[in-house]
């Protein structure tokens, strides 16, 4: 299974934000949508950087109650790990496990196509592996 069955599945939707947002419009971005990570677009197509769960986090326990004023590109992560439709999932998880990251923003030629999340890796994993246990039932009872 690759990148592009999970987004097949999940669809391509990404929330995103300007490096100008503020810490306040991020949060509510999460909150509201329910995710883990805002992807920090400057423009169109440019993606800048990521604000997770984790970078509020920080940044509330590194300057208190003045976070909520600072903007997306004083605590965005951007050294971005990214992904393309075409990888495994088995890629996928290695290049999430070994940068200790839960979202991977999914790209082709430089333009954002959308985001997998380890949840959406987990799940679709899940999906495979009991696929392949019900090949091997009936292949062994047949």
């Amino acid at each position: 299974m690759t990148v592009a069955n999970i987004l097949k599945s999940k669809g391509s939707k990404t929330y995103t934000a300007s490096p100008e947002s503020s810490l306040h419009e991020v949060a509510r971005i999460l909150s509201t949508h329910n995710i883990g990570t805002v992807l920090i677009m400057a423009g169109p197509s440019h993606l800048s950087g990521i604000v997770s769960e984790r970078d509020l986090v920080r940044a509330f326990c590194e300057y208190g109650p003045d976070a909520v004023n600072m903007q997306a590109r004083d605590v965005m992560t951007t050294n971005l790990f990214t992904c393309h439709p075409v990888d495994t999932l088995n890629e996928v998880m290695a290049t999430m496990t070994e940068n200790r990251i839960r979202h991977l923003p999914v790209m082709v030629d430089d333009k954002l196509e959308g985001i997998v999340s380890i949840g959406d890796v987990v799940k679709h994993r899940i999906t495979e592996v009991e696929f392949e246990a019900a090949e091997m039932k009936r292949y062994i009872s047949g």
